[in-house]
């Protein structure tokens, strides 16, 4: 009889329950959801044992890493990359170098570990995790902040560098059997992986996708986006490199293809669920036994490595122009070891360079030390000055083309405005000048860039010349002001439709020629009036006669302040109630006053008729 196997269903199973119940508790108390993945596969592995062989779901749930990498190549097209050369292989390179070459140091003095040994455990904690960093980033919405581009950029860095770094344990063996070198030929498939890969990325990728996607199935594109994600990864592990930095390259690749957010919304699904899983395999894969006999050197360890690698990362940092706040979030950001460092250091233990006891005690040390990321995270919020606000890039990179409508600011007044733009299929671009803002929004979907729209290289950027109407919706006075001089400055032939402040403005902006105008409060305020209206008896017609009336009056009233200044109009303002039709029938007769005594105060009568009125 041949058995069903349930283990692997209630393992399932149970990796599922784990990330439920966790994930959303720790982000309900603020330590995010990676320390949430990290205590589930804790609790369910070494402590409870309900699963066991961590060691195999990580190499599995490791295509996690291969999914975000893709999707992080698809958000940044080649020129951006290249605009990231100077910290990409300035900063990471001198990040790597000094600090390997430090807790090298450290690891000789204070370890008691040999000269080779020390290289591959120094170069090794070196390295950062690119999982935890990059979710963190992902869930505070930092991606595409100053210091979460920096962040990555060095984070791309190390991935490169494992390559070297295994290719050094060979060098560094005192002569094992298991001991190979990097040949010739080998270096040779190296390169040529790479570049066929670019190749078949850059003329071959794109017209397979329009390929499949005129056949209109669903399931054949998700299964065309699996593939290239996979083949690549496996190329680049074939030639003897990182997956994931073949994923990347992919996804770089497609960047600029038309199908990119599709693959995106194909990929996503893969990529949280496996990427959860990595999370919760790496606390499977705790060995509590090391930790346990040796909590005195990991208690140690730990922090000592932690707090040199933050302040090694901040110095270099600052030394490449960052400013305190990004250097800071950058620091406590990147502490920890990586997942790299499980591989170099079971390598280096293959290779007779250190024993398997040391090699689990590193191991040890580096899953630590991801799992304080998070608490790194806060302590490194404490460093920040509250005085200054963080600003983010001014990147337009996302562009594809000049939108119908460009919308400068996006308060309260603009987000109302845009649903009714977006609804009926207009396109948008959006620009604030707030940082908090463009973070916050950019969570929701919205297609929203941080810039200052009273720069005239910004609305460019933004698209401003193939836009058909510019919404200028902008909080205060003044800056409406500006941007609306600087647009009817350069750009004399858009149509400008612009948010005033109150009447004094949209007389100043009628005056300047603006095409459209209208009170922030105005249209606002008459639904108020009407519904009150609606409330206190009128029905629904009359209330709306009464609004139009309002309106045109008012319209009257502006016409005549355009001539004859602020105080005009006064005649077509309501100042007491309308009294010959009555709005509401009164509730009780009211008595003539001409042969009432002048003299004694009115009854509260006639004010509870004017307030019915009103």
């Amino acid at each position: 009889m041949v058995d069903a196997g349930p283990p692997i269903d209630t393992e399932t199973l149970l990796l599922l329950g784990g990330a439920v119940v966790a994930a959303p508790l720790f982000k309900r108390i603020g330590l995010g959801t990676v320390l949430g993945y990290l205590a589930a596969g804790v609790v369910i592995g070494p402590v409870l044992r309900f699963i066991a062989g961590g060691e195999e779901i990580l190499s599995v749930a490791e295509l996690g890493i291969v999914f975000l990498l893709f999707i992080i190549g698809l958000e940044l097209k080649p020129t951006r990359l290249w605009a990231l050369r100077r910290d990409i292989f300035g900063l990471g390179l001198v990040q790597v170098l000094v600090t390997g070459a430090v807790l090298a140091g450290l690891g000789v003095a204070f370890a008691g570990l040999s000269f080779p040994a020390a290289i591959i455990a120094g170069y090794g904690l070196s390295l950062s995790s690119t999982a935890f960093a990059l979710q963190i980033l992902e869930d505070e919405g930092a991606t595409n902040r100053r210091y979460g581009q920096t962040s990555f950029a060095m984070l791309l860095f190390q991935d490169l560098a494992i390559v070297p770094l295994l290719a050094l344990i060979p060098l560094l063996s005192p002569g094992s059997e298991g001991a190979t070198r990097m040949t010739l030929p080998q270096f040779g498939i190296s390169i040529a992986a790479v570049a066929a890969l670019v190749i078949v990325g850059r003329y071959l990728l794109s017209p397979l996708f329009r390929v499949i996607a005129n056949t209109g199935a669903k399931e054949v594109m998700i299964a065309a986006a699996l593939l290239v994600v996979l083949g690549s990864a496996d190329i680049m592990q074939f030639a003897g490199l990182s997956m994931a930095m073949g994923a990347f390259i992919a996804g770089v690749l497609l960047a600029e293809s038309s199908y990119r957010h599709e693959l995106e919304a194909d990929i996503e699904p893969f990529r949280g669920i496996l990427l959860g899983l990595f999370f919760m395999a790496v606390g499977l894969s705790l060995n509590l036994n090391v930790i346990f006999d040796n909590w005195i050197v990991i208690a140690i360890a730990v922090p000592v490595l932690m707090a040199v690698k933050a302040t090694l990362i901040y110095a270099l940092t600052r030394l490449f122009g960052s400013e305190h706040d990004n250097a800071v979030r950058t620091a406590f950001l990147l502490p920890q070891g990586g997942e790299f460092g499980f591989v170099l250091f079971s390598a280096a233990a293959s290779a007779s360079i250190f024993s398997d006891a040391t090699a689990s005690l590193l191991i040890a040390v580096v899953t630590v030390s991801m799992a304080l990321t998070p608490v790194s995270v806060l302590i490194g919020k404490r460093f920040l000055r509250p005085e200054r606000s963080e600003e983010i890039d001014e990147d337009f990179s996302g562009l594809d083309g000049g939108a119908d409508v460009l919308m400068i600011g996006f308060s309260r007044f603009g987000q109302i405005a845009s649903q009714m733009l977006l609804s009926g299929g207009t396109s948008v671009t959006i620009i604030d000048h707030s940082a908090n803002r463009v973070r916050s929004v950019q969570k929701f979907g919205f297609r929203i860039y941080f810039g200052d729209g009273q720069r005239k290289d910004v609305l460019e950027a933004a698209g401003i010349r193939r836009a058909k109407i510019v919404a200028v919706c902008t909080n205060h006075r003044e800056t409406t002001d500006r941007i609306v001089e600087l647009i009817q400055a350069e750009f004399p032939d858009v149509r400008l439709f612009v948010r005033s402040y109150d009447r004094a403005h949209t007389l100043e902006l009628r005056a300047r020629g603006v095409e459209y105008e209208i009170r922030e409060t105005f249209e606002s305020a008459l639904m108020f009036g009407r519904r009150s209206l609606e409330a206190l008896g009128a029905d629904e017609d009359q209330a709306y006669e009464i609004s139009l009336d309002v309106r045109k009056r008012d319209e009257e009233r502006l016409a005549i302040q355009a001539v004859e200044g602020i105080t005009g109009g006064l005649d077509k303002m309501r100042r007491t109630p309308v009294t010959p039709e009555p709005l509401v029938k009164p509730t009780r007769e009211s008595k003539r006053l001409d042969n009432a005594n002048e003299n004694e105060p009115q009854t509260g009568d006639e004010d509870e008729m004017t307030a019915d009125a009103s």
